[in-house]
């Protein structure tokens, strides 16, 4: 039977102190499951608007065991047994925290806890919370209950404590309190989780220096010795003053910890050193938290709070996004500011940079039309699928790091730069986070100025970045056409033939077109180009996170080899390049390899670039003749360029202008405030757009 349809006098005589362990523990699943769905009474439905019906029903149930002793009694039995044979300690040390160091662990045990169903054969406390305590409503109505209502149940855990056994009051002289058993031990264990996890080379070795000086977590221990031994003893003052050094200790170890962090911003991140700072530091809180619970009189309400954040954290505990949405964010900065870095170089602000940005595309197009004909070729050999992939992706690789090593340019490598640039120009200010205020007239003005100045500066940026593109592809078209014409009049005329044939280039007719599957190919390999921007910010933090520049400028197999000069100068470069190299090879592999990977497993997915596709389209017309501009097909696949180049660039942009932007904390509204005013400079100002101000 659903336990929603029970009613509280069945479940209550269902209750049965004797029955078996995994049958106790399905009753009080029950029993939560009933406060939450089962039917009140009528006077507890006339309160419902001001109380959560959880508790109303909670204070129904209890209102009947005071009135019924029988059920009563067997009601306190059960949660007697349940209190003597569960691991509570086990609860309240380890709920929520992982003996995994490694975040992908933790991946694998949080897709356990989602799946596969768990047992109520079991003492472990923390098990049985995860059964008990599963819905999203319950830290709200647990927060909700009442001081009476809290007065109550602490009435019932204390005979629950003292049934089958002697009473808490008629413990052993020098022994810790009954209900504090299941604290203290949880502490030893806590203490010993955190030091465990500080003396760990990873983060010990990243914490900062002054913060160590006075070794706390070396000394936590015996702090929390003392604390327990003052328990003991029933000294008040002796336990204030071991409590107050303890929570200074912790206080220490929070700031060690804490600190990790601006060591990874400097040298590179690791989720996994991520996670488990993020481990110490709840650790560290779980502590001070069960210090207070042990030295309250009244421990009901710091024990509510407990159970609050407990329940909280079981739903987490089966949540990934919970898990990775610090990891992540953490990530997408660091890239997002690897690449804020190199896409100033792919933004032009003035007419010398806008004629450099020419200049460099048009290099860059000329490096493409090569690019073209030997895409050509490989495809002319006839291999199989998956080496003739291989063999295009070696070919676009090439050619982009001849681009890059030339430092000329090809225009759809530039928004996955450049958007972090652009969210850079937000990160000194967060937008939202400081509305104004009418109890500081003066301070709102000031946010509010510098919100404007934020939001005129993005949207500068954004103009800026689109005339860089239209810059790009002017310059890369500007020189593929030409470079691929004149190799075909070349051919032509060395040989009597064009390099491209008839049947390639109806092929190049039939594939680029508007009216195929164009457009949807250009947008896939608009996710390719951001994907090759993400490959090249975590290589370039796996090389500063492992300090490999370093290593080649010092290592003395290096030096010995190299010489001391030398191997400064390849250190200085690989560490100037490594990004480009990594984002270069990246994206020829993943626009050649891709396709031919999809369609081993049916899915016919393939790539169109607009400057590869516009130098295909001219060698074919070349090959066809000038007849070929009087037929719609040609036009149609002129329209097809088009549209990949709108999507290449736009949704590589958005893409990486969304990572970018999560990275900095903005939120929905104000991203919705920057769409705004970018369309609002459009309407205002189109020319900005294309060509650079006059004067600038």
């Amino acid at each position: 039977m659903k336990a929603a349809a029970w009613d509280l006098t069945a479940l209550l005589n269902a209750a049965d102190p004797k029955a078996s362990r995994p049958e106790r523990h399905i009753w009080l699943v029950r029993l939560i499951e009933w406060l939450r769905h089962g039917r009140a009474d009528a006077d507890a439905d006339a309160d419902a608007g001001a109380t959560p019906r959880p508790v109303l029903r909670l204070k129904h149930l209890l209102n009947m065991l005071e009135r019924n002793p029988e059920p009563r009694a067997r009601f306190v039995a059960l949660l007697g047994r349940f209190w003597r044979e569960t691991d509570l300690a086990a609860l309240l040390a380890d709920f929520g925290f992982t003996a995994r160091r490694a975040l992908w662990g933790e991946v694998a045990e949080r897709l356990a806890l989602r799946w596969l169903p768990g047992t109520p054969d079991t003492n472990d406390g923390g098990a049985l919370f995860l059964l008990l305590f599963d819905n999203d409503t319950d830290p709200a109505w647990l927060a909700a209950i009442d001081t009476a209502t809290l007065a109550g149940l602490a009435a019932l855990l204390s005979a629950a404590r003292g049934n089958g056994g002697p009473p808490a009051a008629a413990a052993e002289p020098g022994s810790v309190d009954d209900w504090r058993a299941p604290v203290v031990q949880a502490m030893t264990w806590l203490v010993s989780a955190i030091r465990a996890a500080a003396f760990a080379p990873a983060l010990r070795q990243r914490m900062g220096a002054e913060l160590l000086a006075g070794r706390p977590f070396e000394q936590l221990a015996r702090a929390s010795e003392s604390l327990v031994d003052a328990l003991v003893a029933g000294d008040a003052t002796a336990t204030a003053q071991a409590a107050t050094y303890l929570r200074a200790l912790v206080h220490r170890c929070r700031a060690a910890a804490a600190s990790v962090p601006d060591h990874l911003e400097a040298h590179g991140v690791s989720v996994n050193i991520v996670f488990e700072v993020d481990q110490l530091l709840a650790r560290c809180d779980r502590l001070e938290t069960l210090v207070d619970l042990a030295l309250s009189d009244l421990p009901q309400r710091e024990l509510q709070q407990l159970l609050v954040d407990l329940a909280g954290l079981s739903r987490q505990r089966r949540s990934l996004h919970a898990l990775l949405a610090r990891q992540y964010s953490l990530m997408a900065r660091k890239v997002a500011e690897r690449h804020a870095v190199t896409g100033e170089h792919y933004i032009t602000r003035n007419r010398a940079e806008y004629r450099a940005m020419l200049r460099a595309a048009v290099g860059g197009g000329a490096i493409i039309g090569g690019t073209t004909f030997a895409k050509f070729a490989i495809l002319a050999l006839g291999l199989a699928p998956f080496w003739a992939g291989f063999g295009a992706g070696m070919n676009y690789a090439i050619s982009f790091l001849i681009v890059h090593l030339l430092h000329w340019t090809v225009a759809t490598k530039q928004p996955a730069m450049t958007a972090p640039a652009m969210a850079a120009k937000l990160g000194a200010l967060r937008i939202g986070a400081g509305r104004p205020d009418a109890s500081d007239a003066d301070t709102g003005i000031e946010d509010t100025a510098r919100e404007a100045q934020a939001i005129a500066g993005f949207v500068d940026e954004v103009a800026h970045l689109v005339r860089s593109q239209f810059a790009g592809i002017a310059g890369n078209i500007a020189a593929v056409v030409p470079v691929v014409l004149l190799v075909q009049w070349a051919a032509w005329w060395l040989m009597g033939a064009p390099l491209v044939g008839a049947q390639s280039a109806q092929y190049v007719l039939h594939s680029l077109t508007l009216l195929g599957p164009t457009a949807l190919f250009a947008a896939f390999t608009g996710v390719l180009l951001f994907a090759s921007s993400l490959i090249a910010g975590w290589v370039e933090n796996w090389f500063v996170y492992h300090r490999l520049d370093s290593a080649l400028a010092h290592n003395p197999g290096i030096v010995a080899r190299l010489g001391a000069s030398r191997a400064g100068r390849w250190s200085i470069w690989w560490r100037a390049n490594i990004s480009g190299i990594a984002a270069n090879v990246s994206l020829g592999l993943l626009l050649g390899l891709t396709p031919a990977l999809l369609a081993f497993v049916g899915i016919p997915l393939d790539v169109r670039h607009v400057t590869l596709g516009t130098g295909q389209l001219a060698a074919a017309a070349s090959t066809l003749g000038w007849p070929i501009l009087a037929e719609p097909a040609f036009w149609w696949c002129v329209a097809g360029l088009v549209a990949t180049g709108l999507l290449n660039l736009g949704v590589s942009f958005w893409l990486a202008l969304k990572v970018a932007l999560r990275s900095r904390g903005i939120t929905l509204a104000d991203r919705r405030r920057l769409y705004a005013a970018i369309g609002q400079r459009l309407r205002r100002s189109p020319r900005s757009f294309l060509l650079p101000e006059p004067g600038a």
